[in-house]
């Protein structure tokens, strides 16, 4: 039995909840204690998955019957309690990003290879509906080769997190890290590792970092934007637009319908998604800006199939989230030459 100890009571702890009771039915998993400092928070996750509650991870980690942590914490505490639990002989989900930098990944990745923890990084979009169908699209080499592609990402400023931690950049990285990440890690699970890069940076106060990059896979060009400075009257929007040979695959998060196809035929075609059974989980607000549960659902019941069955992670794993941490950097690095 998968016994899993949630650590964080904030955004995306109230998400993983949710999730975790729409995956109750499933079986093979119980949620066993939530940790947070704000142990009312962690309460009002705790009650409808029968959980125990705790102040701290350390707390929880020493007397609770867990084999299992799901770290949803401020990114800059990730790498330290991800470094005690796999110490402590526990399999780990850490939400994305999956540390501050590319000195505390390689920690991670050592003591991963000592313990033999088995580590997935919550790099949701791989597992968001519009993203799986485009990258089953691109495989199947369906309309041809891909020429070219556009990814952005723009949120209003994340005005929700517990004491505004997320406008201290040594903690976040910046909308680069916490935001743009997820289009990083998308491209580079999709077409692998650029051979150029290019990027260019807008800052306005604190981390609000809105980052322009270019990508060159030989004769393709992919373009990445990402940022957190719109007003708070400005809905979150993930969108693409890939071109292939023989269509043009479009989506936004702020259209109906969400993915459509236009073909070099003359068709617009609207794919059908698959969509997760969200029945199992409580109404009421999630917080944030995310309304969909679908890639969260998505990715833990990976995550939970993969421990039950005792097969190996394969999608999002540790050595990914570090592989993308580290092509951000890359990135990054090129804006400042």
């Amino acid at each position: 039995m998968i016994k899993i100890g949630l650590v964080g009571a904030g955004f995306m702890g109230r998400m993983h909840a949710k999730c975790y009771e729409a995956l109750r039915e499933r079986g093979g998993f119980e949620v066993v204690a939530v940790a947070d400092l704000n142990t009312a928070q962690a309460a009002e996750l705790a009650e409808p998955l029968g959980a125990a509650v705790f102040a701290s991870a350390e707390e929880m980690m020493a007397q609770a019957d867990i084999n299992t942590v799901d770290i949803c914490l401020p990114t800059f505490l990730h790498a330290e309690l991800a470094l005690q639990a796999m110490d402590k002989g526990m399999n780990l989900f850490i939400e994305k990003p999956v540390c501050r930098n590319s000195e505390e990944a390689a920690r991670l990745l050592r003591k991963q290879e000592e313990t033999g923890a088995a580590v997935m990084i919550g790099q949701c979009i791989r597992f968001w509906p519009e993203y799986t169908e485009l990258r089953r699209i691109y495989e199947a080499g369906r309309y041809g080769k891909l020429t070219s592609a556009v990814f952005t990402r723009r949120s209003p400023h994340p005005d929700w997190v517990w004491e505004q931690w997320l406008d201290d950049e040594a903690k976040s990285g910046s909308a680069a890290l916490d935001l743009h990440i997820h289009d990083v890690d998308y491209v580079r699970a999709l077409l692998g590792e650029p051979q150029r890069i290019s990027t260019e940076l807008v800052r306005d106060r604190g981390a609000n970092v809105h980052i322009h990059s270019l990508y060159r896979y030989g004769d393709v060009v992919v373009g990445l934007e990402g940022g957190w400075d719109y007003p708070p009257s400005f809905p979150l929007e993930m969108a693409f637009t890939v071109q292939f040979e023989q269509a043009t695959v479009v989506f936004s998060s702020n259209a109906a319908p969400t993915l459509r196809v236009f073909t070099a035929s003359g068709e617009v075609l609207e794919p059908e998604l698959e969509q997760p059974d969200l029945s199992g989980a409580a109404s009421g607000d999630s917080g944030g800006n995310i309304s969909s549960l679908g890639g969260y659902y998505n990715e833990l019941r990976y995550f939970i199939d993969r421990l039950s069955s005792g097969e190996p992670i394969a999608e999002s794993t540790l050595a990914d989230g570090c592989a993308s941490l580290a092509l951000l950097e890359r990135a990054l690095a090129a804006a400042e030459r």
